[in-house]
This record gives structure tokens, sequence and C-alpha cells, in this order.
């Protein structure tokens, strides 16, 4: 049985491929239009779907669809009825969904053979079904929280065998991920991309508005259930998040995206922060008081929050979790695929023996030979060394020692937005302007962004407060107190950015402010080579942890072939770049030029 999930026309769209239950392939559009966040159909993911399990078009049984965009438009109508006559915002939306949203069956009907069945799933289904059935869980209790699917924006669904149903919902308007979206937008971020950047500039400010929020904002139910005050949102009428009244009580202005962030965003980032993890707390709670279990999975936007997850994880009454790493739209494709074959069609589902989940570490995109990847290099004259892989790893090392960035390019591409070790640069932590480096030398962004650490999972709990798996880099714990550094009274007198000059730890490149870290365990059997090097710079180094950040700059997606390595590699501040065995040294590149148009330089805007 073959079955291909997709997901399109909003965010993120992504194509996965279950084959008689097993994940075989699955990846953003995005990586391969090289378009942020790209919507559009999802052929290159799609097409790369089916190569990577080497059949055809005519070789599917089903495609399913995400969501059900008749429910979706249902809800557009209502809402714009509502609120008549927003006739421009009204007809911009309408005119969308006429074009081609409303007519998706017809357009998956034009990419596959008449063979092919189409299906469409719910949007909170495919999500709840992402995060369960590739779970370790024989059942469990999933909670998803997003923006809005057709109606729903936060459910409560019961996973169990090869079934998956939702038991509880929240619905449109009143919206966790768009609370948390209309404080990203009035920050100056964009909406659907940007709130990670809020949950990094959090750390920075205080939350003194909490008990605003919670008086004015949203009202929490005794069942763990919300609603939110509309008074001071307008995106049900208008493309904007943010009322009036929302400006009025804050007594600033919406930030413009350029300018400078000010003391007020900070404590606003730090407020909304502080009310998400409380909220998503209550719904844990309140959800394991009325299903029980001892399992929790988490799927939607708001499940990439890794500090509320972290949260979640310490304070809440669950045993195990399980989140599913490409939480957002794009992992949808696969939960519909999943959904389809398990609960649909009823095939059994089986779980690993050894507690393993079934995403293989994630790494579930495209990958290149070296053959490949020589041709790339040779048909633009680019110098390299070819090594063994013990030789590579032992200098990779020492170059990291050495305080030298690696842009890393190594077997199949992640799914999701993290990089975890194959698409990824990497640099020692123990440099206290690393941070600053890479941000503004490599990443061309915000000064202020954090970075996440790769360690061993043998050595986690040595470095970090936790105990267990996080492979997928979305929960956040404290440094280990034996690595903190004492701060002054001064020290912590300290606002805002100047927060960024104090040293917190005895790896500051991957600490953040308030002495936390973004954690990714690496095991030896989800990724050796990688596994490897952090061996091999741990015994040159002293720790066994490396700084992670994804194979990209500011406004691109994560690298994804050859070609996208070494573009990256060449207009930016990286001294090395290694795909496979094959090693390129910024040194020896003074001479090159690039030959082609898809290999201009990169805009960092």
């Amino acid at each position: 049985m073959k079955i291909l999930g997709i997901s399109s026309f909003y965010h993120d769209s992504a194509a996965a491929l279950v084959v008689d239950g097993c994940i075989v392939s699955a990846a953003q559009e995005e990586r391969f239009t090289r378009i942020k966040n790209d919507e559009s159909f999802p052929v290159n993911a799609i097409e790369y779907c089916l190569r990577e399990a080497k059949i055809s078009k005519e070789d599917l049984d089903y495609v399913i669809f995400y969501e059900k965009p008749l429910l979706k438009f249902d809800r557009l109508l209502e809402n714009y009825l509502d609120f008549y006559p927003a006739f421009r915002s009204f007809s911009k939306a309408v005119s969308t969904w006429l074009g081609r949203k409303l007519w998706i069956k017809e357009e998956i009907r034009k990419f596959f053979p008449k063979n092919v069945d189409i299906l469409f799933s719910e949007h909170h289904l495919s999500h709840g079904s992402s995060a369960f059935f590739p779970s370790p869980f024989e059942s469990a209790v999933v909670i998803t929280s997003d923006g809005v699917g057709e109606w729903a924006t936060t459910s409560i669904g019961l996973g169990s065998d090869n079934q998956y149903e939702i038991k509880k919902t929240i619905h449109y308007p009143h919206s966790l991920g768009l609370l948390y979206s209309a404080f990203t937008y009035f920050c100056g971020f964009k909406v659907n991309s940007g709130e990670y950047k809020l949950m990094g500039l959090a750390p920075y400010g205080e939350p003194k508005y909490v008990d605003w929020i919670l008086d004015h904002l949203i009202y929490l139910c005794p069942d763990g259930s919300y609603q939110l005050n509309m008074k001071y949102f307008s995106f049900m009428k208008s493309d904007t998040m943010t009322a009036k009244a929302f400006e009025k009580w804050v007594g600033y202005p919406k930030r413009d995206p350029e300018a400078p962030i000010r003391q007020v965003d900070f404590d606003l980032a730090a407020s909304i922060q502080s009310v998400t993890e409380s909220v998503m707390l209550r719904l844990v709670r309140a959800a394991h008081k009325e299903f029980g279990g001892e399992n929790l999975c988490l799927a939607g936007g708001v499940a990439l929050n890794c500090v509320s997850n972290g949260r979640i994880k310490r304070e809440g009454p669950y045993k195990n979790i399980w989140i599913q790493p490409a939480a957002g739209d794009a992992g949808s494709s696969l939960g519909a695929a999943l959904f389809g074959y398990h609960t649909l069609l009823g095939h059994p589902r089986v779980i690993a023996s050894d507690g393993r989940d079934s995403m293989a570490g994630s790494y579930l995109g495209p990958k290149f030979s070296d053959e490949e990847t020589r041709k790339v290099l040779d048909a633009h004259s680019i110098p390299y060394i070819e090594m063994s892989r013990e030789h590579l790893t032992s200098f990779v090392a020492e170059c990291l020692a050495h305080d030298q960035a690696v842009g890393w390019f190594q077997g199949r591409m992640e799914f999701g937005p993290r990089a975890l070790g194959n698409r990824s640069i990497l640099a020692s932590p123990l440099s206290e302007h690393m941070q600053s480096t890479l941000n503004q030398k490599i990443k061309f962004r915000e000064s202020f962004r954090p970075f996440a650490p790769s360690v061993r999972l043998e050595d986690v709990s040595e470095y970090f407060e936790w105990a267990g798996v996080s492979p997928y880099m979305l929960m956040v714990s404290q440094v280990s107190d034996k690595y903190r550094l004492p701060l002054s009274e001064q020290d912590c007198r300290q606002k805002g950015l100047d927060r960024l000059k104090l040293k917190r730890s005895v790896y500051p490149g991957v600490t953040h402010v308030d002495q936390s870290a973004r954690i990714q365990t690496v095991s030896q059997a989800d990724n050796p080579i990688f596994h490897e090097l952090l061996t091999k710079f741990k015994a040159i180094s002293g720790i066994g942890v490396l700084v992670n950040t994804s194979f990209n700059v500011r406004g691109e997606p994560i690298v994804c072939t050859p070609e996208d390595a070494v573009r990256c590699f060449l207009n930016t501040g990286l001294d090395i770049l290694v795909m496979n065995r094959l090693l390129l040294k910024k040194s020896s590149m003074k001479s090159v030029r690039l030959k082609t148009e898809r290999m201009a330089p990169l805009t960092h805007d």
C-alpha cells in the first residue's frame, strides 16, 4: 500500500510518502524552490518522494490532502458575513479561494493518473496523526495547537493502536497560536515565520504584562480551555493582527520591522511567552485529569515552542512526551498519509520494540553521493580535498576547536524546521563571541538569536539538567549548575540586548541569557558520523557539545543540494565546508567564480 500525503496552499507546503505503514520520504517544497515557507503545490517534493521510493505516480494507491477545503471556505464566508462590509479583505480572500484553493481536488487530479484515489483528511486530524502514529507509544493523549485549521485551533485527541480520534476542540477565533502571532506581528516580526524570533527575544525582557493579558486579552476557563477578547484583535476582518485597542493598551505603536527593538518589545515577548506556557500547562493538566494515561504527544505550530515544551516536560503530569519534529503544516502531509493508512483503511500499526520512534531521526529528505557532489565542484573548478571518514572527523574537530565555523552537509536532509546534523552549521560553544559571529557574519540575522547545542546522548545529563532523549531539538533545559557562571548584581541589572555581553556558562555559544539551551541529543544509531565528530571534539576540547544551527542565511530555507551548500559557503563567513567526504577550505576559494544563475550571490534581507 503506497500513500502520498500532501499539504499546500497556506504555508510550508510538503509531501510525504508512506509505504505499507513505513515512512519512506518527506520534504518541504521550499527546499527545492528556495522560496521560504513556499505555499505552492509541492511538485518538487512529490517528485522527490516518488524518486526516493523508486516508484511512479501510477504506483500510488492514494493521495491524501491534509485538510478539507470546503470546511475552511465555510469558515471564511461565515467570518466575513459577520464583519460585513469589510469588502476589500473579503474580496481578496474570496478571489484567491475561487481562483484555486476551492478546486484542490481538480488540482491534484491534474497531477496524478485516474487510478489513484484522492482523499481528504481534516487539518487537526492530520496534525494529531503526525504526532501519534510515528511516536513510540501504543496509546497516548494528543494535543494539537496552532493558528487555525478549518475551524479548530486547539484539539485534544486519543490515539490507540491504529486509531486516532479527536475528543475536544476549541474553535476559531479563539486561538493560542493566533494570540502568539498577534504579539509577533506587533513586535515587528513576520507572522507564520517570526514566532520563533519572539520566543528567542523573551528572555531579554520582563513579563510585566502577564496579569493584564490574563485580565483583558484571554480568559482561562476551569476546564483548561480559553477564549480571546476580540476587542483587541483584527485578524477576523483585515490583514492585520491587532486592533487599535491593542495599541492603546500598550501605549506604543507597532514596531516597524527594520526599527530597533524597544524595551516594550522585550517585555511583550516575555509576557506572551509566559502566558503561552501557562495556557499549555493548563491544557495538558486538564487533558490528563479527564483522559489519564502516561503518554502525551504534541503537534501544531505551538508545539514548536520548545520553551513551553520544556516546562510541560518538567512540570506536567505525563511521564513520556513525544513531539512531531515537523509540528507545523509541513508535518501534516505525513499525518494525512498515516491517518489514511491506519485509521481510514484499518491497517495495523507496528511499534519498535526498542522504544524508538519511526521517523529515523527525521532524516527523510534527499541525499547526494560523493560522485554527484564531485560533479558539481568540478563543473565550477572548485578545489576540494577527499578524506577518509576517520581523517575527516579528526580534521574537522581540530578546526572547530580553533574556532572555525563549519558547514556540515551529510546524508539525507532533515524534515522539519530544525537542522539535526545533516544540513548544519557547526561551531565551538566555548567562544564568548561565537553567537554574534554566527548571527552577523554567517547567518546575517538578528544578534539576539540563540543557538542550540548538539550533545552525545550519553553525555546529555553531564552538561544539562536533562535525562533521556531529545533528538529533534524541541525541548529546552537549563545548563547544569556546575557549568554555569555566577552573575554579579550589576550583571543582573542589565536590560535588553546588553544581556548578550554576559558570559553565562562555560559554553556561552549555546547558553541563552536565562541559562537555558534547546537540546539535541545525538545517538550513534541515528547519526554515527555526527556522533563521531562530537566524540573527537570532546577529546580535544574537554566539552562534548557543539553549536548546531541550520545551514542557511536569513530569508532562505535550509540548503538541500550541493549547489545550495556551496553557494551559501562562498557568500558567508564560513571557514570550512564538508560535503560527505569532501572538504573545502575558504582559504582556497579566492579565485572561485560561480558559473550558474542558480548559484548567484545571496541576498541578506
